[in-house]
C-alpha cells in the first residue's frame, strides 16, 4: 500500500476517533442553547403556576391542625368539659397519627407516582374529619378526630416536598420550599383572621356554638380546594399526562434532573426499590442528624399552636387578639421568602439558619422578661421569624438526599416524622397555670404543691 494512502487512511481514522470523542451538544435535541433556555423558562413558569396550589393546600392543612387554638377562646374547652392537661393532649395526639403515617405515605406516593390523585384524596378525608370535630361532645370524641386528622394530614407535607424535588434542581429548591412553607406561615395569619370573623359572627347560628361553625366552615373549604387540586396538581415527570406538558417539555424536565444529580431518576428507583430506599435512609447518619436537629427546633417553635393564647396575654378582647396574630406571620412569610432566595443565590445554608434562630431566642428572652404590651408584641414578631431559618433547613435536607428517589422519599418523611416528636412534647410547654408570663420554676411548683400563697426567697440572676 502506498505511504500516501496509508497516511490518508490514518488521518481519516484519527479524525473519526477525535470526532467520536468530542462531546455532543446536550442542547441540540432541544434546538440549541437559546431554544432550550426559552423552553426551560416556559416549563418552570407552568410548573410554578401549578405548584402554587400547594401553598393554598398547606394553608388549609395548618388551619385545620391549629383551629383548636382559636376555638379555645370561644368555649371549646368548657363545652367539651376538658380538664387539666386534656387540651394539651388533644394537640399532641394529632402528632402521634402524623408521625405514624409519614413514611408509609411517601413510600406509597413514590410507588404509585400519582400525587395529583393521592394528595387531594387524603385532603378530602382530613377535611371531612376536621368538619366532624365540630359535632364532638366530649374529650374522647375530640381525641379520636384529632388522632385521625393527624393520620391523614401526614400525607401532605413530606409528599409535597417529594413532589417539588422531582421537578426542581437543587439550586431551585430553596426558593420553592420557602414558597411552599409560606403556606404554613401565612396560615397563622389568615387562620386567625378567618377564625376572628367566624367566632365573632356565627355564635348561636342554627343553634350551634361559634367554635363548632369554625370546624364546619374550614373543613368544607378544605374539601372544595381538594377537588380543585385534582385537576391542577402535576404528577411526576414520567407519569404526568395532559395538554399542559408536551413530550419535549417532559423530556426536558427529566433531562434537567439527570444533569443536576448526574443520574436518571426512574432508573435509580427501579434498581433500588422501595425497600432498599428505606434501608438506605435508615443507615444514613445524616438522616438521623437532621431528625434530631429538627426535633429540637420544632419544640422551640411549639408556641405556634398557642399563638392566640400568647397574643391574649396582652389583655385585648378575643377579636383584637386574633387580629393581632396576623402581622407577625405576614412579616415572617416575607422574610422567609427573602432569606431563602438569598440562601439559594449564595449557595449557603448554615448562617441563614442560625442567625434566624438567634433572633428568635432574643424574642423568647424579651417575652420572659417583661409584661409591657409593646415589648411583648415585638417579641411575637421575633419569635415568629424563626420560621425563616426553619424553611432554609428543609431546603438543606432536600439538597442533601438528591438520589435515588426511593431513598429521598423515605428520608424526607423520616426527618419530618421524627421532628414531630417535638410537637408532641411542645404541646405541654405552655400550660394555662403558667400564664400570662409563662415563667415557671421548680421552686414555684413546690410552693404551689405546699399551698403557699407568697413566693419565697429567690437568687437574682
Amino acid at each position: 500500500m502506498p505511504s500516501s494512502q496509508r497516511s490518508l487512511e490514518s488521518g481519516s481514522l484519527k479524525g473519526a476517533v477525535q470526532e467520536k470523542r468530542e462531546p455532543l451538544d446536550p442542547d441540540l435535541e432541544f434546538g440549541g442553547r437559546e431554544a432550550r433556555r426559552k423552553l426551560e423558562r416556559r416549563l418552570l413558569w407552568m410548573l410554578d403556576l401549578r405548584m402554587s396550589i400547594l401553598v393554598f393546600i398547606y394553608i388549609l392543612n395548618y388551619i385545620d391542625r391549629n383551629n383548636a387554638g382559636a376555638a379555645r377562646l370561644r368555649g371549646f374547652e368548657a363545652d367539651l368539659g376538658l380538664k387539666k392537661q386534656e387540651f394539651a393532649t388533644l394537640l399532641s395526639i394529632l402528632y402521634v397519627g402524623y408521625i405514624l403515617m409519614q413514611i408509609p405515605s411517601n413510600m406509597f406516593l413514590n410507588y404509585i407516582g400519582k400525587p395529583s390523585l393521592y394528595l387531594p384524596a387524603c385532603m378530602i378525608i382530613w377535611g371531612t374529619i376536621s368538619t366532624l370535630t365540630g359535632i364532638t361532645e366530649n374529650f374522647v370524641g375530640a381525641l379520636l378526630t384529632r388522632f385521625f386528622l393527624g393520620f391523614m394530614e401526614a400525607a401532605f407535607f413530606p409528599g409535597a416536598l417529594f413532589l417539588i424535588s422531582k421537578w426542581y434542581k437543587r439550586s431551585e429548591l430553596g426558593l420553592r420550599t420557602a414558597i411552599l412553607y409560606c403556606g404554613n406561615i401565612i396560615s397563622n395569619a389568615f387562620g386567625a383572621l378567618i377564625a376572628s370573623g367566624i367566632l365573632d359572627g356565627m355564635q348561636g347560628k342554627l343553634g350551634h356554638s361559634a367554635w363548632r361553625w369554625l370546624f364546619y366552615i374550614e373543613g368544607a373549604l378544605t374539601i372544595f380546594v381538594a377537588i380543585v387540586a385534582i385537576f391542577v396538581l402535576p404528577d411526576f415527570p414520567t407519569t404526568t399526562r395532559g395538554r399542559w406538558l408536551s413530550d419535549e417539555e417532559r423530556h426536558l424536565a427529566m433531562r434537567r434532573m439527570e444533569e443536576d444529580a448526574g443520574v436518571g431518576d426512574e432508573t435509580e428507583t427501579e434498581v433500588g426499590g422501595h425497600a432498599a430506599g428505606l434501608i438506605m435512609a435508615i443507615k444514613d447518619w445524616k438522616v438521623w442528624w437532621f431528625s434530631l436537629a429538627m426535633t429540637s427546633q420544632v419544640v422551640a417553635l411549639s408556641f405556634n399552636a398557642y399563638f392566640p393564647t400568647l397574643s391574649a396575654t396582652m389583655g385585648f378582647n378575643t377579636t383584637v387578639t386574633l387580629l393581632l396574630c396576623a402581622p407577625p406571620f405576614v412579616f415572617t412569610a416575607i422574610l422567609a421568602f427573602l432569606v431563602s432566595r438569598h440562601s439559594d443565590k449564595t449557595g449557603e445554608r448554615f448562617y441563614h439558619i442560625t442567625i434566624s434562630y438567634a433572633v428568635g431566642i432574643v424574642g423568647f428572652i424579651i417575652a420572659i422578661c417583661t409584661m409591657n404590651t409593646a415589648a411583648r408584641y415585638v417579641s411575637l414578631f421575633l419569635m415568629a421569624q424563626s420560621y425563616a431559618g426553619f424553611v432554609v433547613m428543609y431546603a438543606w435536607i432536600s439538597n442533601t438526599f438528591p438520589r435515588p428517589p426511593s431513598k429521598r422519599a423515605v428520608a424526607l418523611a423520616l426527618v419530618n416524622a421524627f421532628s414531630q416528636l417535638g410537637n408532641v412534647a411542645g404541646s405541654y410547654v405552655w400550660p394555662t397555670p403558667w400564664g400570662p408570663t409563662y415563667r415557671n420554676s421548680r421552686l414555684d411548683k413546690e410552693e404551689q404543691e405546699r399551698g403557699m400563697t407568697e413566693k419565697g426567697f429567690r437568687y437574682l440572676t
